[in-house]
């Protein structure tokens, strides 16, 4: 197949670090344009920063429904290139691409018309809601160009080329750190400034992705954007990503909740702790979500290939690597968290606030990279509802358990302990679930294409 690299073969420590790397510093940039624009616009002061953190979350759901065909592209392609299966490879990527137009289409056009009810969950006061109104609007008109660089980036792990995303994305923020200070600071825009900065940022990411795939034809030597959508390949599309996109957008439904209690608890200094803390918190979920990718990629062609062992010892060798940065990070959030959090936002009551958050977020951090690596693992052999049962679950006891801790006097902070210990469960829970299946899992073949 063209522009294919095969990861049936070869040493798998090296292989899945080359595919990984790239994957994670494209997270890592997908994490910048809000981390940049948090940094801009925290000089602006606290309350400009509850301004995009409200949307934040929004944005957050958006990019959470997009790993729908993400996830989708990742597994299905994968499958079909370990299965030497050129026409169903590019017949499940034309797919991704069509369902993820209509999908970004019509969430952007919710966003847009209904963004004062949306906004209004907040209950922040007038200013803070009206701005927050005009930059959802702006970031949801970028919504085609944002869910199809996703699918063209799954694709593309898919085929082992991760570098490809890299390169596009890193360009994208470049544009964007260029034109966030110019937009916020000189033509004096403030934080509509950094949602249209964001917007010409994402159109110039898509466009680059469209120039590579359509006019140089490097990847399965080019196939269809848009498809007449067959039913049982719109149906396997939807069994493999609806799983991902549905755990990863109640988890933004969660954490609006959350951010309302908080305000309610903190005013919008706890508003801010949550939304900038979790933004931060980022460093790590983005690294073992970019490498929980490229597990998933990497098992999709084994696993179709019928090389069992190497799925095993993938796994681990991810786990190993996942466990070595997730400490360095507990210590960082746990020793040095209002430090960390001064880079972005530095009123004194702010890095406190936020420096407390950190500190009890850093608990977790090894947990979550267990339970991360361990979704990369189920995604990769197209078990992507045991993922979501688990997530789904533990994050809706967020709710009552922050309720709960609130109630007892702990304010705030109870929140930050209600995150931390579900985030530690979800990590044993995933574990134990694949000791359990393991074996029935390796005894079993994929669906056919």
């Amino acid at each position: 197949m063209q522009g294919i690299k095969k990861l049936t073969e070869g040493p798998i420590l090296k292989q899945l670090f080359n595919l990984a790397t790239p994957i994670m510093a494209t997270s890592f940039i997908q994490m910048a344009y809000s981390l940049i624009n948090m940094a801009w616009v925290g000089r602006l002061g606290s309350e400009a920063v509850a301004t995009i953190g409200t949307v934040g979350i929004l944005s957050w759901m958006s990019a959470s429904i997009s790993l729908l065909n993400k996830v989708g592209s990742e597994i299905s392609v994968g499958q079909a290139i370990g299965a030497k299966d050129e026409s169903a490879a590019k017949k499940f990527a034309s797919h991704n691409i069509t369902i993820a137009l209509i999908i970004s289409i019509c969430w952007g056009a919710m966003l847009f018309t209904f963004a004062h009810p949306i906004i209004g969950i907040y209950e922040l006061s007038d200013r803070i809601s009206g701005n927050a109104v005009v930059y959802l609007r702006i970031i949801s008109a970028a919504m085609p160009f944002i869910f199809l660089s996703t699918a063209f980036t799954g694709i593309y792990n898919a085929a082992g080329r991760s570098k490809i995303p890299f390169y596009i994305s890193g360009a994208g923020l470049i544009m964007n750190m260029v034109l966030d200070p110019f937009f916020i600071f000189v033509l004096d825009m403030g934080t509509t400034g950094a949602a249209i900065a964001t917007w010409i940022s994402q159109a110039f990411v898509f466009s680059l992705f469209v120039y590579q795939l359509k006019y140089k034809k490097s990847l399965l030597g080019g196939f269809k954007f848009i498809t007449r959508l067959q039913k049982d390949v719109s149906l396997r599309v939807f069994k493999l990503g609806v799983p991902a996109a549905t755990l990863n957008t109640l988890f933004a439904f969660v954490n609006m909740f959350l951010c309302r209690l908080a305000s309610e608890q903190g005013g919008h200094i706890g508003l801010m702790a949550l939304t900038t803390g979790g933004q931060i918190e980022a460093i790590t979920w983005n690294t073992s979500q970019g490498f929980s990718s490229a597990l998933g990629a990497f098992i999709s062609q084994n696993y179709a290939a019928g090389k069992n062992d190497r799925v095993l010892r993938s796994y681990k060798a991810t786990l190993w690597m996942t466990s070595v940065f997730g400490s360095f990070c507990s210590l960082l959030f746990i020793f040095f968290g209002p430090e960390l959090f001064s880079v972005f936002v530095p009123e004194h009551n702010a890095m406190l606030a936020g420096g407390i958050y950190l500190r009890i977020s850093g608990y977790s951090q090894l947990f979550m990279m267990l339970e991360i690596t361990t979704q990369g693992l189920f995604y990769g052999t197209g078990r992507t509802t045991p993922p979501a049962i688990i997530s789904i679950t533990c994050n809706y006891l967020r709710i009552p358990l922050a309720i709960v801790l609130t109630n007892m006097g702990m304010g705030v902070v109870g929140i930050w302990w209600a995150i931390s210990g579900t985030s530690i469960a979800k990590g044993i829970i995933a574990a134990v679930w694949f000791g359990i299946v393991k074996k029935r899992i390796l005894k079993s073949s994929p669906l056919d294409f």
